[in-house]
């Protein structure tokens, strides 16, 4: 991807220095990473429980006071490049749908803020440690991520490459977007009418987050920023990250009934329809 590097975003909080105190995990409202995803169906595996229940539940352990963390420069300069590229990203993606969002939505769109951390955070929506995987938070309209996590998507997921790393952020702004034109809150809704259908509908809006991501890709793709490999780079991340790859590694096992983000089929048809198309009403996942 074709990016000049040396500006760090003015929406990103870095607090790698914070510890994240003694708050539990939270996750009603939160959209959990896909960290968390995979730590979820273990225990799920293990214990023979539905952790995945939690994710409807209304809350936990109240956050606890941060701390401050014994600073670490050698660590800090060596996240550096990493810090400008997803400030380049975070920029050029809020820039894209502060243009298309009143055109394409007819809302006009507010900046989200990116929070660096490390290990564990407190968020708006609770307690998170890393292993949650980037998430966003609706509830202080910030996406949250300890950067060690693109290591594990390119070790782990064996997903490599910065279009990877783009397509995860911005698939968090996904749901940011989700958020403002007020999917979020309808969707909640819907699940607490209907139990039984919040699974069903949490892959819908993950999919139409992935799609989102894929309007940004488009953005890109027309400004001549993609270069050669980009769009495979994108694709094989939605792909590491698909439910059914997910519980695989996991269990061994493949679940459908308890996906929650979508299947890899599925999240690199969404991810692909935004990229040719450049629009939110192709971005439709609840009327499929």
């Amino acid at each position: 991807m074709k990016w000049t590097p040396g500006g760090e975003s003015q929406d990103v909080e870095d607090r790698r220095d914070e510890s994240g105190g003694g708050g539990g995990f939270q996750f009603g409202g939160m959209h959990i990473g896909i960290g968390g995803a995979i730590l979820l169906l273990i225990l799920s595996f293990v214990f023979k429980t539905n952790f995945f229940a939690l994710l409807s539940g209304g809350g936990s352990v109240s956050p606890g006071p941060a701390a401050a963390r014994k600073p670490d420069p050698a660590r800090d300069a060596a996240e550096k490049p990493l810090v400008q590229f997803v400030s380049f990203v975070l920029d050029d993606t809020q820039k894209t749908w502060t243009e298309l969002l009143p055109q394409q939505g007819g809302k006009p769109y507010r900046h989200a803020k990116l929070v660096l951390f490390r290990d564990s955070i407190q968020s708006g929506c609770g307690g998170a440690e890393a292993a949650t995987g980037p998430f966003y938070c609706p509830g202080d309209e910030r996406v949250y991520i300890d950067l060690g996590f693109f290591d594990e998507l390119k070790r782990r997921f064996g997903a490599p490459g910065e279009f990877a790393q783009a397509y995860v952020l911005a698939h968090e702004l996904g749901h940011h977007v989700q958020n403002i034109l007020g999917v979020e809150r309808k969707l909640r809704q819907l699940q607490e009418q209907n139990p039984r259908a919040q699974k069903p509908l949490s892959v819908k809006m993950e999919l139409q987050a992935d799609c989102f991501a894929g309007i940004w890709a488009h953005s890109t793709q027309q400004r001549g920023l993609l270069e050669q490999g980009d769009v495979e780079s994108a694709l094989g991340a939605a792909s590491a990250v698909g439910d059914d790859r997910l519980q695989k590694m996991a269990t061994g096992h493949v679940n459908p009934d308890s996906f929650t983000h979508g299947s890899s089929e599925q999240r690199m048809m969404w991810f692909r329809k935004g990229l040719d198309s450049g629009s939110i009403d192709a971005c439709n996942t609840f009327a499929q």
